[in-house]
């Protein structure tokens, strides 16, 4: 079990000034020398946060994996065959949205991923993830595109404002990892996963191989240190028993 950082809003920080720090690549520095087993990062079509020149500047400074978060776009698909990340995880994007607000719906967009996206990914040897809600349906049609792995959306689960949708969240996202699992393919989860929440999950979720947690270490980072609030996180996540 391994915890990736996912270093976007520091990009964002840096952006709100425009004057070229806090630096992004420092960060995911920092980040793998406090135990995180790599860095994850989202290329925006708005460049919003990562851009491009930060995209090329991970893959020559990150020693551990490299997560490329992006839209299936042809354009992202370029940049991505071009940089050759260890991972390439396809999402949504809506210019409009804050952040990431659901699965990919992939019963919309298989043929499309199948013929186009995938394929232009496995020919550059990208292994490809698809970040999708807990959905068996959903699941059988990642096996079936033949990615290597899924990232389940754990953003319902950490936003359940009710105990009862806590349970109902933790119940569908062991199952799907159970199916995702028993059809071969690795199991990653991310989104809106924090210091309060994290621990229930990792005792109820089997076999994640990898956890992608950016916001909420950025703004711990603030009052604790990036290095420390790494650490912490890493320490909890390395003790996962599967």
């Amino acid at each position: 079990m391994r915890l990736l950082v996912n270093v976007d809003h520091v990009a964002t920080l840096r952006n709100a000034r425009g004057e070229g720090v806090p630096d992004p690549i420092r960060a995911a520095r920092i980040c793998e020398e406090a135990g995180a087993a790599g860095i994850v990062f989202h290329l925006r079509e708005d460049r919003r946060h990562i851009r491009d020149e930060d995209a090329y500047k991970m893959k020559e400074n990150v020693q551990g994996d490299l997560d490329f978060e992006m839209a299936a776009t042809d354009e992202m698909i370029q940049i991505c065959t071009d940089i050759s990340p260890d991972l390439c995880t396809l999402v949504p994007e809506k210019r409009e949205e804050l952040t990431t607000e659901g699965g990919l719906q992939l019963k919309n967009v298989h043929q499309d991923f199948r013929e186009r996206v995938i394929p232009a990914l496995h020919q550059a040897s990208i292994r490809v993830s698809l970040f999708v809600d807990p959905d068996p349906d959903e699941i059988e049609i990642a096996h079936d595109l033949g990615v290597e792995a899924i990232e389940l959306h754990t953003g319902t689960y950490s936003n359940a404002d009710t105990e009862e949708g806590r349970q109902n969240q933790l119940r569908r996202l062991a199952e799907a990892a159970e199916k995702a699992h028993e059809l071969g393919l690795q199991v990653n989860a991310g989104h809106g996963l924090n210091f309060d929440n994290i621990q229930t999950m990792l005792d109820r979720v089997p076999h994640l191989h990898e956890v992608s947690i950016g916001h909420a270490l950025i703004s711990d980072a603030i009052f604790n240190g990036l290095s420390n609030t790494v650490s912490r996180m890493a320490h909890i996540v390395e003790n996962y028993e599967g």
